[in-house]
C-alpha cells in the first residue's frame, strides 16, 4: 500500500440541476456527504466549504461513455471544474466517475429510499463515491487521481 498525501480533499458530483460535494477526513481516508447544492450558485456554495475546510485540493467527477468517450455532460463538467479552480485558487483534479450516480441510487435503493425519496442526496451519495474512489486510487498506487484541470482553461 502506497503513502497518501494527508489532508482533507473535497468531491464534486456536477449535475445539470443539482451538485454533490463531499469531504474526506484528514488522513484520506473515508468520504463522507457534506451537502447538495443547486446548480445555480454551487461555485459560492463550494468556495464557501472551501474557506471553511481548506482542503488539499478538490476532486470533480468526469461524466465519461462507458468506452471512455466524452459524453454530453464531459464538457460542462470540464468547465465547472475550471471555474472552481479559478474561483477557490485549490488544485481540482478531474477523475473518472462513470457510473458514480447508477452506483448511489442502487445503494439509495438498497437501504429503502425511493427515487422520489432520495432525489435530494443521491448528488451526495455520488460526490462521496467519486472521492472515495479517488483516495482509494491514490492509495493504491501512490500517485494522485485523474487529471489535474489547468484553471486557465476556465478563463
Amino acid at each position: 500500500m502506497a503513502e497518501v498525501r494527508p489532508g482533507v480533499r473535497l468531491g464534486i458530483d456536477v449535475g445539470r440541476a443539482r451538485v454533490g460535494v463531499a469531504r474526506s477526513d484528514r488522513d484520506a481516508l473515508l468520504a463522507t456527504p457534506i451537502q447538495t447544492l443547486p446548480r445555480e450558485g454551487a461555485l459560492d456554495g463550494i468556495a464557501a466549504v472551501v474557506a471553511e475546510l481548506e482542503p488539499l485540493e478538490i476532486v470533480v467527477g468526469l461524466p465519461l461513455s462507458l468506452s471512455g468517450g466524452d459524453t454530453p455532460s464531459t464538457a460542462d463538467a470540464r468547465a465547472f471544474a475550471a471555474a472552481l479552480a479559478v474561483r477557490t485558487s485549490v488544485p481540482v483534479r478531474l477523475v473518472d466517475e462513470r457510473l458514480s450516480t447508477v452506483s448511489a441510487q442502487r445503494e439509495l435503493h438498497r437501504s429503502g429510499r425511493t427515487t422520489r425519496s432520495s432525489r435530494a442526496v443521491v448528488d451526495q451519495v455520488a460526490a462521496v463515491i467519486i472521492l472515495q474512489n479517488a483516495l482509494d486510487s491514490e492509495r493504491a498506487s501512490g500517485r494522485p487521481p485523474g487529471a489535474p484541470v489547468d484553471p486557465d482553461e476556465g478563463t
